[in-house]
């Protein structure tokens, strides 16, 4: 028996981008491309986390958290987007669906959090040198990893359900190659506000304040950076903190873009609501690796090291 007696389509069609059908076939290309780099620069910024004991280090331990969670983010959306783009197989099982909505906004989430972590590493390190071993420990470490975790899992297990107390009956076609709440609570046929209201709550309460205490912590390293006498050592405390300025504006920026696209662009063509949410998933799991193993010394030295075992 179905949830709440609720009948829903026993499958979705996904889309590719809505205007663009001819070309989907030659963007299976870079998307493949994408996915590679993604999948392959976050294995290996994990593998070198793991081989090399000059990263056994908080700031690395955060790293690899990302890495992990942006290698999820790919397999979670990798078999639709390529079906859709290379095979143009757009069907996607209702149930199926819903486990993918929810692995999507639990990995977003827990990307956001990680962020924030990492600017609390970046803040002791920069504010209070010398307590930075005594309170990043790998105790507080996996706490905090488990905190994230749990977090983002827990606050939005109930999105699937609240799906499945809609009847979806308008449409069952889906306009993205992935499935997303917005997404779908736009196809039911009833009063979707609980839906809206608990999707604002949840993205105001954890990704919006994790943006406002990144924006704080980088106040406070700032105002701690200027009171350094010697301009050289004030670059180098801010060269430290370049790598994740670049990786929380990667995560954040198509966010906005995307949110601000969707509350107040309704002029906006379709295909860039969609071209702005695969710029919104697919980047940063690209962009990330190649950010901290090009901004950052050690990393980028660990990881040619073991490449240059491998090859030996």
């Amino acid at each position: 028996m179905r949830l709440f007696n609720i009948t829903h389509p026993a499958f979705f069609l996904l889309t590719g981008i809505p205007g663009l059908e001819s070309a989907q076939f030659w963007l299976a290309g870079p998307l493949c491309v994408m996915y590679a780099v993604a999948l392959g620069g976050n294995t290996v910024v994990l593998q070198a986390v793991r081989a090399e004991p000059r990263l056994h280090q908080p700031m690395c331990y955060f790293l690899s958290m990302l890495s992990f969670t942006d290698m999820a983010m790919s397999v979670a959306t990798l078999p639709t987007v390529l079906r859709t783009f290379c095979l143009s197989a757009r069907t996607i099982d209702f149930h199926a669906c819903l486990i993918q909505m929810f692995l999507i906004h639990s990995f977003s989430m827990m990307e956001s959090g990680i962020l924030l972590a990492m600017s609390f590493d970046r803040y002791v390190a920069i504010c209070d040198p010398l307590r930075y071993a005594t309170v990043l420990t790998n105790e507080v470490i996996a706490g905090m990893g488990l905190a994230v975790t749990s977090r983002s899992f827990i606050t939005l297990l109930p999105l699937p359900f609240l799906i499945q107390r809609l009847p979806i009956c308008r449409s069952n076609v889906l306009s993205h190659s992935y499935c997303l709440h917005p997404d779908m609570m736009k196809l039911a046929c009833a009063d979707i506000t609980i839906n809206i209201v608990y999707g604002l709550v949840v993205l105001i309460s954890t990704i919006g304040m994790d943006l406002l205490f990144i924006f704080l912590s980088y106040v406070l390293i700032l105002r701690s950076v200027m009171a350094i006498a010697s301009q050289e050592e004030r670059l180098k405390a801010l060269n430290t903190c370049v790598s994740h300025i670049l990786a929380v504006l990667a995560f954040y920026v198509p966010m906005i873009g995307v949110s601000m696209v969707h509350r107040f662009g309704k002029n906006v063509p379709g295909f860039i609501h969609v071209l702005l949410s695969n710029i919104y998933l697919f980047v940063p799991p690209v962009l990330n690796p190649l950010i901290y193993s090009a901004k950052t010394k050690e990393t980028h030295r660990a990881i040619v090291h073991m490449l240059h075992r491998i090859k030996m």
